[in-house]
């Protein structure tokens, strides 16, 4: 194999969970094939990097909004028959009616990335037609694969396998409360936190801040210094507000709103339980940084929670739709009597994440996936 092409959204200007893994994608190409050309292909990144010695960008995000599909699209087609790449390598499922057309017409191997939300019900149509057509699609999570063949029987299970999340490792990891972030917030150490990380958009109330909301009352009435950090910013944040004034929860709940990438994991190290009870969440990197932080987690057991936590082995899973069950689980994890051990000891956290979700392991499947050693 001698070049590979990356289709992709976008990585280097917002940051978000699929260009997190084209980025991982991408670093994971470059380490373990130093000699393969790559091509990354941005549709919204305006000013990519320059090239590297075997990668090389070109982004479609200077044209207006209206125009880009096309010229994103004529991009990728020049780029296919100028350079001839061995393999097409799409981080996003929209780019699959493309991919299979040149998978046809020039007979280049297509794969596709499918996250979570965006190929649950997929009716008939062209994009549908493309994903049956392409060689593999790459499933971030055994729920997204195991959703997507039960909503679509008619696809062929052994070219969907399953190539998880991963995180940077080195960027989170346990230490103590940040004291700027206790002063920020009027908080005293010893002050119980609970954080959830998520958009406050109206599309995403699937992650279950409600949820935790409603529970807090419980979680407060034997724990009243606890407190709940929810960070992010969108259209649902009114609702949010009307919902906390309404559950009588103004001195419990922080909207921290926006917070940049940089500053995140001072958030991890503020909280004592990182909370997103989901009920649709395709994988969720939030869990990974949580626990690599030593932070016990506590997720939905009906999503892609399950592969986060491993089963269970790396924090709790709970019925995202029973808010007593979330409340009880809320307070025996802050209180310690949570019968799992590992959640309290930081460092042995931080080994079984990366063990199972490091750059690593990430690397090693993908390996084994682009010299067919994978399996569905």
């Amino acid at each position: 194999m001698r070049q590979i092409h990356l289709w992709v959204p976008n990585i280097f200007e917002f940051r978000g969970g699929i260009q997190a893994y084209s980025g991982f994608l991408l670093q994971g190409l470059q380490t373990q094939y130093p000699t393969l050309t790559i091509r990354v292909f941005l549709k919204h990144d305006r000013t990519p990097p320059a090239a590297a010695a075997k990668t090389h960008f070109q982004g479609a995000g200077w044209w207006p909004l209206w125009m880009r599909t096309w010229v994103y699209g004529l991009q990728l087609l020049w780029g296919c028959v100028r350079h001839r790449p061995d393999l097409i390598i799409a981080t996003h499922t929209n780019f699959a009616p493309l991919g299979a057309m040149v998978q046809r017409w020039l007979g280049v191997r297509f794969w596709a990335v499918a996250h979570g939300i965006e190929v649950w019900g997929l009716g008939e149509g062209v994009l549908l037609r493309s994903l049956a057509q392409t060689e593999r699609i790459l499933a971030v999570s055994h729920y997204t694969r195991d959703r997507f063949l039960a909503e679509q029987p008619h696809l062929d299970p052994t070219r969907i396998t399953v190539l998880p999340n991963t995180f940077d490792s080195d960027r989170f990891y346990p230490a103590p409360k940040p004291p700027a972030l206790l002063h920020q917030y009027r908080l005293k150490p010893e002050q119980p936190v609970i954080l959830t990380v998520a958009r406050l958009d109206a599309t995403q109330a699937y992650k279950g801040y409600d949820q935790i909301l409603r529970a807090l009352p419980q979680v407060r009435s034997v724990i009243p210094a606890v407190r709940y950090v929810l960070v992010g910013k969108g259209s649902d944040r009114a609702r949010v507000e009307a919902l906390i004034a309404r559950l009588g929860l103004e001195e419990v709940v922080i909207l921290a709103g926006f917070v940049p990438d940089s500053a995140l994991v001072a958030h991890y190290h503020l909280c004592d339980l990182f909370a997103m009870p989901s009920r649709g969440e395709g994988f969720g990197i939030v869990y990974l940084e949580a626990i690599a932080c030593g932070k016990p987690t506590l997720g939905g057991n009906q999503d892609g929670a399950i592969d986060a936590l491993n089963g269970g082995e790396l924090g709790v899973l709970v019925n995202p739709d029973d808010v007593d069950a979330i409340a009880q689980a809320m307070i025996r994890i802050l209180t310690q009597t949570e019968p799992h051990p590992l959640l309290y000891n930081s460092a042995a956290l931080r080994q079984a994440v990366i063990k199972t979700y490091g750059f690593t392991a990430f690397t090693h499947t993908l390996t084994d996936l682009i010299e067919g050693a994978g399996s569905g």
